[in-house]
């Protein structure tokens, strides 16, 4: 397959997108971008960057002291005993060039055939660093997927893997990237591996490797900052930033910084997920290990966006993204398109593109995950353990509800006053353009249930850790979430997010009241809103009816909830209203409904708490009709090309995989699939359901909350 080549080197599977150089304007940008980078504190200092030498100096010497002590102990003849090697290696952001102050240091352990893993890395040299005075915050993970140490040496953090490989020598000038390394290794060796084996890969497929570090620190900066940075969330981590970076830098390998962030955001937010991102072609290899292959595994035919490992075995680095965070993210990709776009226009600059994501202004409601632990250490595996699984609850709840759809925040938050516990906090709303039905109701209580039950099977799970989920409204998120703990008097403003929700509440406004001048006459229906431009990311938002609810002397159970897409609004405004529901029961008992006609929203007329534990969703709810276009299409197909724009067409940019169907390793027809714990279920097309009586429009979404009280739940 054609591909670029300069200096010899080839890069990519496909031709670029474009050889051209950078102009002048791009060299003033990216000088700009490199200064901005700097001065938000992403470089470390000379002074750390010599320590963290030091400290991976310090750290060989360790495990060359440790090998020493393992093979005496084992009886090995003289030449062995002196010919006994362990090796260092770095990988993941350090190994990258892309690592700021204070980030911890990526490491991995390779030793011989005779020093095992359980017995002597987690035994002997456990007990030789517990021992050490400069090593601090000793964390062993046996058994973790990928087992390793956590620890501090000299102050600098250390993740420190382990390979053993079936050699009873390890040489000095040891090459792990030639695939013969794995051969007779156990998995866990060949998972332990794969991290040093892929960031060496990536760093050989790159046309420029400071401009690829450059682009990829601006991203990684700019995840983080819209809250888009977490594997363990269902978003995506650091190798999987660098993955996608790296392949952009493929398709303009002539390119400066600035360019390619730009054209960053112009090919993501238009590729066809669930197309893979490759950097290289495919190697099946000779070993037999499994390689992602849609084809023959149907579990990754279920993978929402496949970003492939270039190293043998080949795998999906993203198997985490659920249909929501893959929703988020798009928006995301869409927002930096736009603000791009703006600032080749001198309207927007670095700083609008890095705005953080104001995550607990964009919902209206909550899930509250509160866990806490009789001590800190284990407050800290019990995190560990809950982190891992929260991801689960978002999948259930996509796969139980698919028109509610979840936005995990990717990171906890401590209350000072409570340091045994910690908070997680998810989005929720109702699926965009999808149409609301009467009288029917979200009831997430047994999806809360089994993943509360999922949670406490805990294999170490001890007296004192628990776990509980409740329902908050926007207005009564506890203050320790903002930054010191002050509760913002008012909503952001002057920021790029903001000014599009002006935008639309203006628009939304106008249209709004032109449809209720046209169905003056009609009692009940649904008001109109304005046409959703597909270009740009629109904000909705109710505060009108929200300062209504608030004064009124009802409390509002049944709320409007925007339909903002990973922070960017849906324009949907307006109000349904619910005829009245029956014999509204939770736990078998029914509160009187009132029926205010000046805030046309369904109410109780009896106080409802801010904050509880989550009993029941109550929304009118109707069958989804999917209209993203990035979830249509699961047939890989016989060519798959994605059309950038008619100045840029990527052509070929996606891997051509043949059509595959469905069947079992015998070749019957596959059937009920067996699909492991961590991987998603796809989710049924439901048939669109059309009311005579009301024309079709896109209502606002009433999505509330029921409950008895305050429970707590283990």
């Amino acid at each position: 397959m054609a591909s670029v080549q300069q200096n010899g080197q080839r890069y990519g599977i496909t031709d670029p997108i474009s050889l051209g150089g950078p102009t002048e304007l791009d060299v003033i940008k990216t000088r700009e971008l490199e200064k901005y980078l700097q001065d938000v504190g992403l470089y470390e200092s000379e002074e750390e960057a010599e320590r963290r030498e030091d400290v991976l100096g310090r750290l060989d010497q360790i495990v060359k002291e440790w090998i020493k002590t393992v093979s005496r102990a084992k009886g090995l003849n003289d030449q062995l005993f002196n010919e006994a090697n362990a090796k260092i290696f770095t990988f993941g952001s350090y190994r990258l060039g892309v690592h700021g102050p204070g980030a911890d240091i990526d490491t991995l352990c390779v030793g011989p055939r005779h020093a095992t893993r359980d017995g002597d890395f987690f035994g002997e040299l456990q007990r030789m660093l517990s021992e050490m005075p400069e090593v601090t915050e000793l964390h062993p993970v046996p058994d973790a997927h990928v087992p390793l140490m956590g620890f501090k040496l000299n102050g600098v953090s250390i993740d420190l893997l382990y390979a053993q490989l079936p050699l009873w020598v390890i040489p000095e000038d040891l090459d792990i990237s030639q695939d013969s390394i794995l051969q007779n290794a156990d998995e866990q060796t060949v998972r332990s591996l794969n991290g040093c084996r892929v960031t060496d890969q990536i760093l050989r497929l790159v046309p420029n490797i400071q401009n690829f570090r450059t682009t990829l620190r601006c991203m990684r900066f700019w995840a983080k900052r819209r809250g888009v940075y977490s594997n363990v969330s269902g978003f995506l981590g650091g190798i999987n930033w660098a993955l996608l970076v790296a392949r952009i830098c493929q398709l303009y390998p002539n390119a400066l910084p600035n360019m390619l962030a730009s054209r960053f955001f112009r090919v993501y937010t238009q590729w066809r997920w669930p197309n893979p991102v490759l950097l290289c072609s495919m190697d099946e290899g000779s070993l037999g290990l499994q390689v992602w292959d849609p084809r023959r595994n149907p579990k990754d035919r279920l993978h929402m966006m496949p970003i492939i490992t270039p190293a043998y075995p080949c795998m999906n680095s993203s198997y985490n993204v659920s249909a929501s965070t893959l929703r988020i993210m798009t928006g995301e990709f869409q927002r930096g398109k736009d603000i791009c776009e703006a600032m080749e226009a001198n309207k927007a600059d670095w700083d609008t593109l890095f705005e953080p994501f104001a995550f607990f202004e964009a919902y209206k409601n909550y899930l509250q995950i509160d866990i806490s632990a009789a001590n800190v250490d284990d407050l800290r595996k019990w995190k560990g353990w809950v982190e891992s699984r929260l991801r689960q609850l978002t999948l259930k709840i996509e796969r139980h509800f698919d028109t509610l759809q979840c936005h995990p925040h990717p990171h906890d938050f401590q209350d000072a006053s409570r340091p045994l516990h910690c908070s997680y906090f998810m989005g929720l709303q109702r699926k965009q353009g999808v149409p609301a039905a009467e009288g029917e109701q979200f009831d997430i209580r047994r999806t809360v249930d089994e993943f509360k039950q999922t949670v406490n099977n805990y294999m170490f799970w001890i007296p004192g850790m628990e776990i509980s989920v409740s329902h908050t409204k926007r207005r009564s998120i506890p203050s320790f979430v903002f930054p010191g703990g002050i509760r913002p008097s008012h909503t952001s403003k002057g920021t790029w997010d903001s000014k599009r929700r002006s935008e639309h509440r203006i628009s939304s406004t106008a249209s709004a009241a032109t449809t209720t001048t046209n169905e003056a006459s009609s009692e009940s229906k649904v008001s109109s809103n304005s046409p959703v431009d597909g270009k740009k990311r629109k904000w909705g938002d109710d505060e009108t009816l929200t300062d209504q609810l608030r004064n009124s002397k009802h409390v509002a159970v049944s709320v409007p909830v925007e339909n903002c897409e990973g922070g960017s609004p849906n324009p949907s405004v307006g109000s349904i209203c619910s005829s009245p529901m029956k014999d509204y029961c939770t736990n078998g008992r029914s509160d009187p409904i009132s029926k205010d006609p000046s805030e046309n929203v369904v109410v109780f007329s009896k106080d409802a708490p801010e904050s509880h534990p989550i009993e029941k969703i109550a929304t009118p709810q109707a069958p989804s009709q999917e209209t993203e276009e990035l979830e249509d299409s699961f047939d890989f197909g016989n060519q798959v090309i994605e059309q950038i724009s008619n100045k840029d067409a990527l052509s070929g940019a996606t891997a051509a995989i043949p059509p595959f169907e469905a069947t079992t390793l015998n070749g019957s027809p596959c059937s009920n699939v067996a699909v492991e714990e961590l991987e998603v279920l796809p989710m049924r097309q439901p048939e669109v359901t059309h009311r005579a009586s009301v024309q079709q429009r896109k209502p606002i979404i009433k999505l509330s909350f029921t409950s008895l009280g305050k429970t707590n739940g283990k």
